[in-house]
């Protein structure tokens, strides 16, 4: 009789490929060092995934699901104003930023970085979760264009995909410099980006939209 899997087992291994991708990369995480993280046999492993690589697209998935529920939760959707909850979005992220480099920085956005020229898979899993998270902001930035009148050569698509070229590039710069600071810094001229690109036909000042 086949030996029963544990349920928790394949969620285990997901959450732990969220922590040891984030802090070595995907081409330096082994099979082995996601086990040990779970707490799994590598039989385990190859029960519920046939590569790292499917792993690796299987995490992309429920990376977006975990960081979506936080953010469909946060509390920058209470707003009564679009233009108020999209700095607020913006906010939200930079108060995300906390902790060590791989307890902030972006799952996806790290293994982008490194797979998108040798796995399809991965590159096409990562996109789908970067542009599914920005397509969150679409209907905030359409309205706060038509709220204050904005007329430019732009979509709310196109705009809501900026803001995640800004949020990876800043972790980019966390890296590179090791200072969780730079992203915090970045995020702060995307807020003023932001609040500049909404200021000409708006009735209240840019400095009364708290950030």
């Amino acid at each position: 009789m086949p030996r029963k899997q544990n349920p928790l087992t394949k969620q285990n291994l997901l959450e732990a490929a969220f922590d040891v991708i984030r802090a070595k990369g995907y081409a330096a995480t082994t099979v082995d060092e996601i086990c040990a993280e779970a707490g799994v046999s590598k039989g385990a492993f190859f029960h519920h995934f046939a590569s790292k690589e499917d792993l690796a697209v299987a995490a992309a998935g429920r990376w977006s699901e975990v960081t979506g529920e936080l953010f469909e939760s946060a509390p920058y959707h209470d707003a009564d104003d679009p233009l108020e909850r999209l700095l607020g979005y913006v906010a939200f992220r930079k108060q995300l930023i906390q902790g060590a480099l791989p307890e902030f920085t972006c799952l996806v956005g790290t293994m982008t970085q490194e797979a998108y020229g040798t796995s399809p898979a991965i590159q096409k899993a990562c996109w789908d979760s970067i542009s599914g998270h920005a397509d969150t902001l679409v209907a905030d930035i359409e309205a706060a264009m038509d709220r204050y009148g904005v007329k430019c050569e732009f979509t709310a698509e196109s705009l809501a995909l900026h803001t995640q070229a800004v949020i990876q590039g800043a972790f980019i710069l966390a890296k590179a410099s090791g200072e969780p600071q730079r992203a915090v810094e970045s995020i702060d001229h995307l807020q003023r980006y932001l609040k500049l690109l909404f200021s000409p036909a708006t009735t209240e000042q840019p400095s009364e939209i708290e950030p």
